[in-house]
């Protein structure tokens, strides 16, 4: 050791980062065996989920290690025009998106996929799934929904010849439901179902070989569930669609307040002390120094250093 000038610790030392990453890289294999087409941030939403305190940098170092990386398919690139600007939806069950995929099974029979998307909390209620899907069988669908969940404001779809049927017009006039159609040829202006449908083709249709059409209504069902219950999404927080609607549905309940409008005050030094109609003085954030509903006072030389109003008077005045 001394010939060599090596300290006896370092030579005896032992790395600890493998066995330290030996749990985490595991889970991440496990994970990444059962999500196929999940990308190392998801996979790091699903650890931060079971309780594994882990960074994310960490996971993509060893997600890196893992060869775990997802070949992505990239189309050529094409030039998009531009196009005047769609209103986003601001509520739940306000617009959807509604269009057809097909696939087929091991045997060779093709079937059609009815999707539908609702763009604001990219929940998926329906998948409807069979040989052949006219008309007739999208407002069946569309009557089962109403009486699960409600009916959408409008409908956006494109200029397929279910949609445009005049059975489908008429129910859509007698249920108050818009038909919003896209322009021939612009995909794109139905965007939210288009992202769907790269998302189930990806994860469901090209991840299973589906023997029979039974099998494939299983299979898809269960994506299904999966896609609202569980599957984190980034435009949602790395939330699933279910919990952001509960979040939603939490945090749009109207507040309870004691006096929104003070209707009496009086003066209280060189501040107004607010009161609201039954007499009680109202919360911190209305009653600090009047600022809220009127004046504040100009001899109040506390009021003064808060306000800007009260400084630029002042700068005025010098």
């Amino acid at each position: 050791m001394r010939v060599i000038g090596l300290s006896r610790s370092r030579w005896h030392y032992a790395p600890i980062r493998p066995l330290r990453d030996a749990p985490v890289r595991e889970r991440l294999k496990a994970l990444a065996q059962e999500r196929p087409r999940f990308g190392y941030k998801r996979l790091h939403v699903l650890l931060r989920r079971e309780g594994v305190v882990v960074n994310r940098k960490r996971v993509y170092r060893l997600y890196r290690e893992e060869r775990l990386l997802v070949r992505r398919h990239r189309s050529r690139k094409r030039t998009a025009e531009p196009r005047g600007p769609v209103a986003k939806p601001t509520q739940p069950n306000e617009r959807w998106g509604m269009d057809f995929i097909h696939d087929s099974c091991v045997e060779g029979r093709r079937f059609r996929c009815l999707t539908m998307v609702d763009e604001f909390t990219r929940e998926c209620p329906r998948i409807e799934v069979d040989t052949s899907l006219p008309a007739s069988r999208v407002i069946a669908a569309l009557d089962e929904l109403a009486l699960a969940r409600g009916l959408p404001k409008s409908l956006v779809v494109d200029h397929g010849p279910e949609f445009m049927s005049q059975a489908l017009d008429l129910w859509a006039y007698r249920h108050g439901v818009a038909l919003e159609f896209i322009r021939p040829g612009k995909p794109v202006e139905n965007a939210y179902i288009e992202s769907f449908h790269s998302r189930f083709r990806d994860e469901c249709l090209a991840a299973h070989w589906f023997l029979t059409l039974a099998d494939a209504r299983f299979q898809i069902e269960q994506f299904r569930r999966d896609y609202n219950d569980a599957r984190p999404h980034s435009s949602l927080g790395n939330r699933s669609p279910r919990e952001f609607t509960k979040t939603y549905m939490t945090n749009s309940q109207p507040p309870t307040t004691r006096g929104a409008i003070p209707q009496k005050w009086s003066r209280s030094g060189s501040c107004f002390d607010f009161r609201d109609q039954r007499g009680q003085a109202p919360g911190r954030e209305e009653a600090r120094c009047g600022r809220v509903a009127f004046q504040m006072s100009r001899s109040c030389r506390r009021c003064a250093r808060r306000t800007p109003a009260r400084r630029s008077w002042r700068s005025a005045a010098s």
